[in-house]
């Protein structure tokens, strides 16, 4: 069944999850017949939550987030979400022949934004992000962290109240990861709290990392290894502003990486 899309338009949008996943498994045919990658799985996200989802390589996380962005269709089960997600992946997908302004500038487009809007909402977003006065800077012009911060207000553009992110830090460096995870929190905590996102931001944000996972989220929740189910979740009830080496957030990243290692662990039994 496709990914059913509810228009957030609708009376009672508010009262529904921004993600609702119900019983999806997904199976992919190879030369050794099907295979299972994902196994009855329901998930619900509310209306500006951020939700990780966090497992070992291979378990399945993108795979899910792929079917919730309505890039490929459950085997079983059915999902919906409020309106069209925004999505982010890990490599910065920017167009290099364009400046920043204008990638930002060619998603306005696609939303309809008139022409004479769209460079003056690209600046906006830039600022957003903390790149004003990059509008006419090339890709290549971009470091790694500048680039991701491009693609972010890219996917903002799209004025989603759904943004999925694929390992969206995963290949910079520790220290502009920890800049863009602050960066990050700040816009989705300003879209639940200013009103500028009609019913907040909901994020689910796919990672291999225990600490990045406990930092950002609400609720952090934990697939088993192959095929991927919900094994765990845990709320993370730590207050912000939110350092990856807070002692909370390593404690409670203990915690989770002794249960995914049970996972790999179980894995490498069967």
């Amino acid at each position: 069944m496709a990914t059913a899309l509810i228009n957030a338009e609708q009376g009672t949008a508010t009262a529904r999850a921004a993600v609702r996943i119900e019983h999806v498994s997904k199976s992919f045919s190879g030369p050794a017949g099907s295979q299972l990658v994902l196994d009855d799985i329901s998930l619900d996200v509310a209306p500006g939550e951020f939700v990780t989802l966090l497992g070992a390589s291979g378990c399945g996380k993108s795979t899910l987030l792929n079917l919730v962005a309505g890039l490929d269709s459950p085997t079983v089960g059915s999902i919906e979400t409020l309106g069209r997600p925004a999505l982010m992946f890990q490599e910065h997908a920017l167009f290099p022949w364009l400046t920043a302004g204008r990638n930002i500038e060619l998603a306005l487009r696609l939303r309809g934004v008139p022409k004479a809007e769209r460079g003056p909402e690209a600046e906006r977003l830039l600022e957003l992000v903390r790149l004003g006065g990059a509008y006419g800077k090339r890709v290549h012009e971009l470091s790694g962290g500048m680039r991701q911060r491009v693609a972010l207000a890219r996917a903002l553009a799209q004025d989603s109240r759904l943004l999925l992110m694929d390992e969206p830090f995963a290949a910079l460096d520790a220290i502009t990861r920890d800049v863009l995870h602050g960066e990050l929190t700040r816009i989705w905590e300003d879209a639940n709290t200013s009103g500028s996102a009609a019913g907040g931001l909901s994020v689910l944000f796919v990672t291999h990392n225990v600490r990045e996972a406990v930092r950002l989220a609400q609720r952090v929740v934990l697939l088993s290894s192959r095929p991927g189910r919900v094994a765990r979740e845990w709320a993370v009830d730590l207050g912000r502003p939110r350092r990856i080496e807070d002692a909370a957030v390593a404690d409670l990243s203990l915690e989770i990486t002794e249960h995914l290692r049970g996972e790999i662990r179980r894995h490498g039994r069967h």
